[in-house]
């Protein structure tokens, strides 16, 4: 049946760039305090959020209507909730059982699938204790990190005898649970991930970088899918100089991006913000510094230069008549 649902990607991503994955992962922070767990959580679309963890009751938070996948009823999505319960977050408490970590301590773990176009899913499993890799589950063998010491290399080997849970939690959970979620996302949420936001741009200076000189800032706002192209021209010859931000995302899930120049300030004439981007069809925004007057105002130059015209021949009536 899996393999059935692969060219979904295609449908879903027509003219995308093939090599780019698409993955789904579940982020989770375990902490230990006074003997006592605290856990947080997320899950991740590509570089969208998509769910969370409600701690108080072990349950996920559904961000979007499309996020809990095109499952039929409210029992399926409690038995996948069920099975992160206990095997990917009840599974840390094992730790405390085993080894004496210093209390506090932070344990993070995520797994998850990426799906490439033509090659299926790539999927992983991985354990950092403090912010350092510990181990993680690959070719279905637990392998310690090299940071993670001794204590790693233990842990490996005990979790590698327990052939219940290696062919049981972690096979199921890489080859069935989360390419089945992932797809059921993409599935779901298509006409979200495929939705096309025209950017919104403007102009302004930043802090002069120096004596004589003028940073340009180039804003582009509010745009979605997130890959876009952003450069200071002057006609169509690309200036190295710009400097390009991180896009970051903006509280709507459309992303924001600004492009710097620094450029002595005779040198501004004929400057450009170009902007492309999928929403735009083709048709790049161009934003000129010291933009030349619009349609409307060569109306009114012609409408002035008119009237001028028929002020003067109406003195020259008056005076031959």
């Amino acid at each position: 049946m899996l393999f059935l649902l692969l060219p979904l990607l295609a449908a879903l991503f027509p003219g995308g760039d093939s090599d780019e994955p698409v993955s789904f992962h579940v982020i989770q922070t375990s902490s230990f305090h006074n003997h006592s767990w605290v856990h947080m959580g997320s899950g991740w679309l590509g570089e969208l959020q998509t769910h969370s963890w409600n701690s108080s009751s072990d349950t996920f938070i559904y961000l979007y209507p499309w996020s809990r996948g095109n499952f039929s009823n409210r029992e399926e999505l409690m038995d996948l909730e069920s099975f992160f319960w206990e095997n990917f977050i009840g599974i840390q408490e094992v730790y405390t059982d085993y080894f004496m970590f210093e209390d506090p301590f932070d344990l993070q773990m995520a797994t998850g699938c990426e799906l490439h176009s033509g090659k299926g899913f790539l999927c992983f499993l991985q354990l950092a204790i403090q912010g350092s890799d510990f181990m993680s589950f690959q070719n279905e063998t637990w392998s310690p990190s090299p940071e993670g010491g001794i204590k790693a290399q233990e842990f490996c080997k005990l979790f590698n005898l327990d052939q219940g849970f290696v062919q049981g939690y972690a096979h199921t959970l890489l080859s069935d649970t989360f390419p089945h979620f992932t797809l059921a996302l993409l599935d779901a949420g298509k006409a979200h991930l495929q939705r096309q936001v025209k950017p919104e741009a403007w102009l302004s200076s930043g802090p002069s970088p120096g004596p004589g000189h003028l940073l340009l800032v180039c804003h582009v706002s509010g745009f979605y899918p997130k890959p876009v192209w952003v450069m200071w021209m002057r006609g169509e010859q690309e200036q190295q100089g710009t400097q390009r931000g991180d896009i970051l995302p903006n509280a709507d899930g459309t992303w924001y991006l600004r492009a710097t120049l620094d450029v002595a300030a005779g040198e501004v004439a004929g400057l450009a913000c170009r902007v492309k981007h999928s929403s735009l069809g083709g048709q790049d925004l161009v934003l000129h510094w010291g933009a030349p007057p619009s349609a409307l105002g060569w109306i009114l130059s012609a409408v002035t230069v008119a009237l001028a015209l028929l002020t003067g021949l109406g003195f020259w009536f008056r005076k031959h008549w």
